[in-house]
């Protein structure tokens, strides 16, 4: 079992005490990573990006389908946005903050952040109004897409950058500590692949205040938890970027769709 929940402030660099935390448990939490007028700045810029690609009809960015959605006034709304860092400067200009270079020792030598690999910089928007599709994401790991790449298990780690502060209630990423150190079989048959939903008596709610940056190894089990309140308490926005390791492997416009990203319509 992990140990109690714990959030850390981030230095200079990773202390021993925090990468033993890391280690052990699987992720880490750390308070007060960007101001709140940077937080604010984030969000006007995925807008931006947003009216957009309502604007032209966006499908996919660099091969990966955006997932559109519906606001709380019936409003077209984007609710999962792609390589968002390679369509906004301010978002562009975050991704080179210094401090993410820090993270990478929790990986180890060759580790880089993926801005430009696998989904990029992945902003998600949850609102749970009568008009919501996007609401909540069953028990999953990151891991599986290197599997079904036909690769072997390379590093990856999920950094969350939290734009929105939570209380359980609300929702958000429900983890299962330690579990990134299961076997094979564990990784693909411990639950059902985006269709299990239910609460594990072992999992860990993640609960940032907006601001916070957490990791979590993408071998994890982990889901995003339905908001149990409705409306504009419900609006949540997070940012991801992968931290990873082994071939380096750019998008382009003409990337393909990966075979697991078809069946993203399971994926409520």
């Amino acid at each position: 079992m992990a140990s109690s929940y714990q959030k850390f402030t981030l230095g200079s660099t990773i202390t021993p005490q925090q990468q033993a935390f890391f280690n052990q448990n699987g992720y880490i939490h750390f308070k007060n990573f960007i101001k709140p007028e940077t937080v604010n700045d984030i969000i006007e810029a995925s807008k931006k990006v947003e009216q957009k690609w309502i604007s032209e009809k966006t499908e996919k960015v660099n091969g990966v389908p955006i997932k559109y959605g519906k606001d709380l006034d019936g409003a077209p709304i984007v609710q999962r946005f792609a390589f968002i860092n390679k369509h906004s400067s301010t978002l562009d200009e975050f991704s080179k903050d210094p401090r993410f270079q820090i993270l990478l020792s929790l990986v180890g030598d060759g580790a880089r952040l993926g801005t430009d690999e696998k989904d990029g910089m992945v902003f998600n928007h949850y609102v749970n109004g009568p008009n919501s599709s996007f609401t909540k994401m069953g028990w999953h790991t990151d891991g599986l897409r290197d599997i079904f790449h036909g690769q072997k298990l390379n590093p990856m780690l999920n950094v969350g950058i939290h734009l929105s502060t939570l209380k359980p209630e609300n929702g958000g990423l429900r983890i299962l500590p330690g579990t990134h150190k299961q076997n094979l079989y564990q990784l693909l048959f411990r639950k059902k692949y985006f269709l299990d939903h239910d609460t594990d008596e072992n999992e860990i709610a993640i609960t940032p205040t907006a601001g916070d940056l957490t990791i979590h190894d993408g071998r994890l089990w982990h889901r995003v938890a339905q908001s149990l309140v409705t409306g504009e308490e419900s609006r949540r926005r997070v940012i991801y970027i992968p931290i990873i390791a082994g071939k380096y492997e750019p998008k382009h416009a003409d990337s393909p769709t990966a075979f697991y990203q078809r069946f993203a319509g399971i994926i409520k």
